[in-house]
């Protein structure tokens, strides 16, 4: 299932959702494929009239077998399927449970480096591991089963250059032009300074230059 919309934040969009690579069931589905050989051999090679103790012994043992193999296949689907690995606009996530979630985040502007290994095997079935360094708690984190993990790697780089470049933008957005200033009240400050020179507080002389310089003569 998909990475539920409604954890995005607003304005953040989704670059890359991604479950599990298929190799995620391989040791599941061997289990319940080598039961199902075993089970066939017994019934085909263990005669039921000579070795018939025997024979029910290994059967008994081989139904059990491919019912725990199939409940552990069952299991690793709806982990899988409840397993995202998402890139958005804004952050790295994982999220993983069926009934109790658990997850990682990492910030796009936290992240430092990113790499991918992978085995010639791997390679070969386009699986891999990303490990991922950022400047959080935890340091680094590595993601198992990742599908293409170097088509990954290029892409969450190319998210953060992205967030770097918006984060640019807005810091070198011109400021809000200052608000004109208020025009002069040039008969409350005339008013003023015929209360200072009546007062005494400046001179005839004084007051006749803060005039002329209110009225702009």
């Amino acid at each position: 299932m998909p990475y539920p919309k409604k954890l995005l934040n607003p304005d953040e969009t989704v670059a890359l959702d991604l479950h599990p690579h298929w190799w995620y069931f391989a040791h599941a589905a061997a289990a319940l494929a080598l039961s199902i050989v075993l089970a066939i051999l017994v019934a085909v090679l263990v005669n039921d009239k000579d070795h018939h103790s025997l024979r029910r012994f290994l059967i008994y043992a081989t139904i059990a077998a491919m019912a725990l193999s199939a409940i552990w296949l069952i299991g690793r689907y709806m982990k899988w399927i409840t397993t995202n690995f998402v890139i958005t606009s804004d952050r790295i996530i994982f999220r993983q449970g069926v009934f109790a979630k658990h997850g990682i985040e990492i910030p796009l502007d936290r992240v430092n480096n990113v790499n991918f290994n992978q085995s010639i095997f791997e390679r070969v079935l386009g699986a891999g591991d990303l490990l991922i360094e950022s400047g959080g708690e935890d340091g680094q984190q590595r993601f198992t089963d990742v599908r293409k993990p170097q088509n990954v790697q290029n892409l969450i780089h190319a998210q953060v250059e992205a967030k770097n470049r918006q984060r640019g933008a807005y810091a070198a957005a011109p400021a809000a032009p200052a608000a004109p200033a208020a025009p002069l009240d040039v008969p409350a400050q005339l008013e003023k300074l015929e209360g200072l020179l009546h007062r005494g507080a400046i001179t005839q002389q004084e007051f006749d230059a803060q005039k002329q310089r209110v009225l702009g003569t």
